[in-house]
């Protein structure tokens, strides 16, 4: 039986540079950092996000964006501090979609190795709770 989701890997070109990242706008926890002997396929560092154990690994990161993507619950308090840390970094902001009433607020934001992340401010029963006044509408 699943129980949770053990860890999220991601595969970027400058270790170094996305663990900088990683500890700016997160403020991530590193808690292994393989440059003295790798038990993997590469160098890799992880991280602590909130509980999440985030792995990153030494490699070819993938060429093109899409919408696939991580998302970590932030509060409506905290949100614009992450925006500013965003920016300081130097990452690109994708403009979010339309949202309705009750889904709560949402930044995109892409890494240097084009993963996307999601910054969001509802919870999925606050999500389920706006479409069902939607349709009841």
């Amino acid at each position: 039986m699943i129980t949770a989701i053990s860890h999220i890997t991601l595969i970027v070109n400058d270790v170094q540079r996305s663990a900088d990242m990683l500890r700016h706008v997160f403020k991530a926890a590193e808690v292994y950092d393989s440059s003295e002997r790798n038990f993997s396929l590469s160098y890799e560092k992880f991280f602590l996000i909130g509980g999440i154990w985030i792995a990153i690994m030494q490699g070819n990161p993938v060429s093109e964006r899409s919408y696939d993507h991580i998302a970590f619950q932030v509060s409506e308090a905290d949100l614009d501090a992450y925006v500013r840390r965003i920016g300081e970094s130097g990452l690109e902001v994708m403009e979010g979609r339309h949202r309705m009433a009750g889904e709560a607020r949402s930044v995109y934001f892409y890494d240097y190795d084009n993963h996307l992340f999601e910054l969001h401010t509802g919870t999925l029963g606050e999500r389920l709770a706006a479409y069902h006044r939607h349709l009841q509408g």
